[in-house]
C-alpha cells in the first residue's frame, strides 16, 4: 500500500512547475523573435516520506527536465517548489546549497556519470567533503566502506576507477554516492534502462531495500511499465509536458481512465502467447507534437480516439474522479 497520508505533510510538494527553454531559430534574422519550447507546462503532485512516485511517458514528453527542475539544475520558468514547508523556487543558491545534501540523483548512464580521473573511494567521498569539510579522512573512508557493502560492493574494489566495473555495478556506485549523505529524496532518472534485465532486477530490489531501511521519498522515470508498477506506489503518466493520469498503481493498472493511459498500457507485452496474440492494443495516431507548437486545449487531442471539439477549447486541470485517480480529460 502507498504510504501516503493527507494528514501528514509532504516532503516536496509541485504546484504549476513549468520549464519552458527560448529557441532561436538558425535561418531566421537575429532580430527574429524566439520561440518557446514548453519542456514542462503546469505539473503539480505531493511526494510523501517512504514514497515512491513513478514517472512514465513516451521520449520527449518532459520527465527528465522535470527532475532537473525540481533539483534546480534548470531554474524553473514558474510554479511553486515547496520542499518540506519550505518555498524552494527562485531561492538563492546558497539557500538550494544547504539543500544538497537531502536530494540526490542517480542518473541512467552509470558510466557517464562517475569521474573517470576519481577511484571509488573518492567519488562516493565526494559528497562528505563537499557538504562536511570538518569531516576528517577516516571518517570519510569509514562511512565510504560501510555504504560500499550496503549496495553490494567490497571493500577490495575500494580503489579501482570506473572503467574497471560492469554497468551494473558502476550504477551501485551512483547509488552509493547519493546515498552516502543519507537523504530524504532521491531522483532516480531511469537509472535502470542502460542495464541488463537481470541486472535490473537486482538495482530495483536494492533501491526497493533501501527505501524501506532508510525511509527515502523516491520519484522514479521509466519506460517500462512493468518496472515502474514494481516498484512504485503512485504512478505519473505524462505526454508533451503535461500531466496525463495520476493514480495509485493498482487503481493506475486495474482501471486505467485517461485514453492516453490505455494506449501506453495495452501496448505491454504478455508473457502468455495466448493472450499476448489475442490482446487488443490501442495504437496511437500520428507522431508526437512538437512542444514548441503544442495543440490548442488538450495537447493529446491530436492523437485521441475519442477528441472532441470540446477538447480544443482548453487546457483541462488534473481533477480527481475517484479517491485513487486524478485525470486531466474534459471527457471524463
Amino acid at each position: 500500500m502507498s504510504p501516503v497520508n493527507p494528514e501528514r505533510q509532504p516532503i516536496v510538494s509541485v504546484r504549476g512547475l513549468k520549464m519552458h527553454f527560448h529557441i532561436k531559430s538558425d535561418k531566421g534574422w537575429p532580430w527574429t523573435p524566439s520561440r518557446a519550447l514548453k519542456a514542462v507546462d503546469g505539473i503539480s503532485f505531493d511526494l510523501y516520506a517512504g514514497e515512491t512516485l513513478g514517472v512514465v511517458g513516451e521520449s520527449g514528453c518532459g520527465k527528465s527536465t522535470l527532475a532537473r527542475a525540481i533539483l534546480n539544475l534548470h531554474p524553473a520558468t514558474a510554479g511553486s517548489i515547496v520542499w518540506m514547508g519550505q518555498e524552494m523556487a527562485g531561492a538563492p543558491p546558497a539557500q538550494w546549497l544547504s539543500l544538497r545534501k537531502d536530494i540526490q540523483m542517480i542518473f541512467q548512464d552509470p558510466l557517464a556519470s562517475l569521474n573517470p580521473r576519481m577511484t571509488v573511494a573518492q567519488i562516493i567521498g565526494e559528497p562528505l567533503r563537499t557538504h562536511h569539510p570538518e569531516m576528517n579522512s577516516d571518517t570519510v573512508m569509514e562511512k565510504v566502506r560501510a555504504i560500499m557493502q550496503r549496495v553490494g560492493l567490497t571493500e577490495q574494489q575500494i580503489n579501482r576507477y570506473p572503467h574497471e566495473f560492469s554497468g551494473g555495478q558502476c550504477q551501485r556506485i551512483g547509488i552509493a554516492r547519493a546515498l552516502v549523505m543519507q537523504p530524504k529524496l532521491i531522483v532516480c532518472d531511469e537509472p535502470v534502462s542502460a542495464l541488463d534485465v537481470s541486472i535490473q532486477a537486482q538495482i530495483i530490489n536494492l533501491l526497493m531495500e533501501l527505501q524501506h531501511e532508510f525511509g527515502l521519498a523516491l520519484i522514479f522515470i521509466a519506460h517500462d511499465l512493468a518496472v515502474v508498477r514494481h516498484i512504485s506506489h503512485r504512478i505519473m503518466v505524462m505526454y508533451l509536458g503535461h500531466a496525463m493520469e495520476l493514480a495509485h498503481k493498482t487503481a493506475l493498472y486495474t482501471d486505467p481512465r485517461h485514453p492516453y493511459t490505455k494506449a501506453l498500457l495495452s501496448a505491454i507485452p504478455i508473457p502468455d502467447p495466448d493472450l499476448e496474440r489475442n490482446k487488443v492494443v490501442q495504437l496511437l495516431q500520428g507522431d508526437l507534437p512538437s512542444p514548441m507548437s503544442p495543440p490548442s486545449g488538450c495537447v493529446f487531442r491530436t492523437r485521441c480516439p475519442v477528441a472532441t471539439e470540446r477538447c480544443a477549447q482548453a487546457v483541462p486541470e488534473l481533477r480527481e474522479v475517484s479517491p485513487l485517480t486524478r485525470i486531466a480529460c474534459v471527457l471524463a
